[in-house]
């Protein structure tokens, strides 16, 4: 069980939709799966190693290889095999790191802002965050998973296979985002906390070492490591799964055997070897990882459009059209922030604020009459 999101939409949009949403799912996951190699392994190479983590340590390389070689593992073998078997122990490292972040901020009086104190008061200048760049599309961007993600549409097949009842889906989808969030909350508040403080290290520091900063002031050295040792797991849970949600999703659209282990090696071979070209580029080149992570969290975003759209037809086709307007609102604002980011961008067409926000919001407007017009054709067959 456990159709594949590609599936989903083809049966919920056309040929010519279908076709531009593998392209974007493609180079999303292949993105993911870079990604979620890089951070977590500058991170154990900087904060738990000690290592420079810089592009010509071999250390670095090493860091990224046992990390490389786990995500081939979690590619090719069954999911029940190794992913079902180690997830409780990366989930139970997640959790109780999260804990004891949110109790240390409390212990060591971490100084918080809210949102009616004065924000140009910090130590940290949240005033000149908030105007030095066109906040609206950039901040939606720049979160990437942290408000909407299309990556984790993906995930919901390849999870749904791991589940032994329906029932469980409450459990397993909706309450574990709601927790999700929580997490991302108390990491949010610990690091407005250490910049509000005005470590010196922190301000010189990039984000990895401001991780590393935050866990060893509020945890100790022994727990600091295993609070790193939480964050370094994050991402490597997305990263494997984003790697063989793609194996999958080419396999189940070009109806690729996988049945055997040399099939499904031979398929994640070529996967990883696309992998390691990016990864290689973004950690050689001085702008590399900027570049990585804006195209990565402009294509998440533009991903979950295509989810928006299989939602808003399928409710349209099963008699459920008065309340379409819930994956139609949040699927028009995010046309409309990743129309106008991309035409702005220098990594997309350099068109000039003004009209990249009109043509954002003209995007937005043909994204919604487009659905409604598909979705009452649909409805009426």
């Amino acid at each position: 069980g456990g159709t594949q999101m590609p599936d989903m939409v083809r049966k919920y949009s056309n040929k010519g939709v279908f076709t531009v949403y593998q392209i974007f799912l493609s180079v999303l996951l292949l993105l993911v799966g870079a990604v979620f190699i890089y951070t977590p392994g500058d991170i154990a190479a900087t904060q738990v190693f000690g290592f420079d983590g810089a592009a010509t340590s071999v250390s670095t390389w090493v860091i990224y290889g046992v990390i490389f070689v786990y995500y081939l593992i979690a590619t090719v073998f069954p999911i029940d095999a190794i992913i079902g078997r180690i997830y409780p122990i990366f989930g139970a490292i997640l959790l109780l790191s999260a804990v004891g972040v949110f109790i240390g901020m409390f212990v060591k009086g971490y100084p918080l802002l809210n949102l009616w104190d004065n924000w140009q008061s910090a130590t940290f200048n949240y005033g000149e965050y908030f105007t030095a760049q066109h906040f609206i599309p950039v901040f939606f961007i720049t979160v990437a998973c942290g408000i909407l993600s299309g990556f984790h549409s993906t995930q919901t097949a390849i999870i749904s296979r791991t589940m032994k009842s329906e029932k469980q889906g409450r459990m397993t989808f909706y309450n574990m985002m709601i927790l999700e969030g929580f997490i991302a909350m108390i990491w949010a508040a610990a690091a407005m906390g250490v910049y509000n403080l005005g470590l010196q290290e922190v301000n010189a520091s990039l984000a990895t070492g401001t991780v590393g900063i935050i866990c060893r002031d509020l945890l100790g050295p022994v727990g600091g490591i295993i609070a790193l040792l939480g964050v370094i797991v994050l991402p490597i849970t997305s990263g494997d799964t984003a790697l063989r949600s793609l194996r999958l999703s080419i396999s189940d659209s070009l109806h690729i055997d996988q049945s055997s282990k040399p099939k499904r090696l031979g398929l994640s071979a070529i996967i990883f070897a696309l992998v390691a070209v990016i990864l290689v580029f973004a950690k050689s080149s001085p702008d590399g990882f900027n570049l990585l992570w804006r195209y990565f969290a402009w294509s998440n975003q533009t991903l979950s459009l295509f989810a928006f759209l299989g939602i808003s037809v399928w409710m349209f086709e099963n008699s459920k059209a008065k309340w379409v307007w819930i994956p139609l609102i949040p699927g028009a604002w995010y046309t409309f922030v990743t129309v106008t980011f991309i035409a702005n961008a220098q990594i997309g067409f350099h068109i000039p604020w003004t009209p990249a926000y009109i043509i954002g919001v003209c995007a937005a407007v043909a994204y919604v009459a487009i659905i409604v017009w598909y979705g009452k054709k649909r409805a009426a067959r």
